[in-house]
């Protein structure tokens, strides 16, 4: 008989996450933090001298959302800082790979996704009419890379992601920096929002 395949990542936390049956329990803001700031975007094919991390991602499209959305829910913007939380033990796959991949992808995303949302008091599938709005600050963010750092023409980047709107993104960067600062920030921004849900 074949020995079973070991499923679970030990994490810097010391937790065991088991990947095909995440629990609550086994969730640590900090190794999200950590896993998703040494997470390029891109595959790292990106301009600069850092790699473009999946948490400085997601703290840019935490505060889109909340330009797209000024009076929602503090725990929907935390939904939007976590929506691609999962990516700290499943990497980040570009959408070519992902189709590529099949939905075995997409179901082990969704059970982590539950997990992490329940670990952090929100419902364990968020409402189709808020995923729908983090999804186009997700897409304002990814024109924004494309454009300054994936070597995208406008014209490009606009086909795949369409247009933001120009007082979405006024003010707004991308910024390159060692993951360590990302990490901090990113643990930091989630320790607000979690501050400030009822």
């Amino acid at each position: 008989m074949a020995k079973p395949q070991r499923a679970w990542q030990r994490m810097l936390s010391g937790r065991r996450l088991d990947l095909l049956d995440p629990t609550p329990v086994d969730i640590e803001i900090d190794d999200i933090a950590h896993g998703l700031a040494f997470v390029a975007r891109w595959n790292g094919q990106t301009h600069g001298d850092y790699a473009y991390s999946v948490a400085e991602h997601s703290l840019l499209v935490e505060e889109i959302y909340g330009r797209l959305c000024p009076e929602a829910p503090v725990k929907w913007r935390l939904a939007a800082l976590l929506h691609d939380a999962p990516e700290y033990v499943i990497g980040d796959m570009i959408s070519p790979v992902k189709a590529a991949v099949g939905p075995s992808y997409g179901e082990l995303d969704a059970r982590l996704t539950t997990a992490i949302h329940l670990r952090f008091g929100l419902p364990a599938a968020i409402p189709k009419a808020v995923k729908k709005q983090i999804k186009k600050a997700d897409q304002i963010s990814a024109w924004m890379e494309a454009t300054e750092i994936a070597g995208f023409s406008e014209a490009e980047a606009t086909k795949f992601f369409g247009r933001p709107q120009p007082a979405l993104i006024e003010g707004l960067s991308i910024v390159l920096r060692p993951p360590v600062e990302t990490r901090t920030d990113y643990t930091a921004r989630h320790a607000t929002l979690l501050a400030q849900m009822p």
